[in-house]
């Protein structure tokens, strides 16, 4: 007796609908009668046979502003942990374009905002959109400056 192996493909060819009553897929090619459903190119998207569909299920949560300005920010810690690691010199003035080389800031940022999070010991002079008072005291501290664009 011999035994069939499960890999053997059958020579099984797609069905070819609409090609007579004999085929068994023909006249209205297992489509019913009449009706949306029925005519070529129709699709109900995101129609769930009456239950409710996923974007009405799902909570619509906050508010995207189509004018959204994209701000980078920036820690002082930050700053310092790359004037440490020598990438940054005290000399020259921080500003976005340097920190868009460096990598510390996004590309399609807009605008820089410097924060006060963290320490730091050298004197440098940034060139900034906007800074938070506690970024402005440390710099003043320390002897360096801040310069904020209108």
């Amino acid at each position: 007796m011999i035994k069939l192996n499960n890999r053997i493909k059958l020579n099984k060819s797609k069905m070819r609908v609409g090609r007579g009553i004999g085929s068994g897929k023909g006249k209205t090619s297992g489509r019913g009668v009449k009706g949306q459903k029925s005519r070529s190119g129709v699709a109900i998207k995101s129609f769930e046979g009456g239950q409710m569909p996923l974007y009405r299920r799902l909570p619509k949560r906050g508010f995207n502003p189509i004018t959204k300005k994209n701000i980078a920010i920036l820690n002082l810690e930050k700053i310092q942990s790359h004037i440490d690691k020598k990438n940054i010199k005290t000399s020259e003035i921080i500003n976005s374009n340097l920190l868009k080389k460096l990598k510390l800031i996004d590309q399609g940022a807009i605008k820089l905002k410097i924060l006060g999070t963290g320490e730091i010991k050298d004197k440098i002079n940034i060139e900034a959109d906007l800074a938070s008072k506690s970024a402005v005291e440390k710099l003043e501290k320390i002897g360096g400056s801040i310069q904020l664009k209108k």
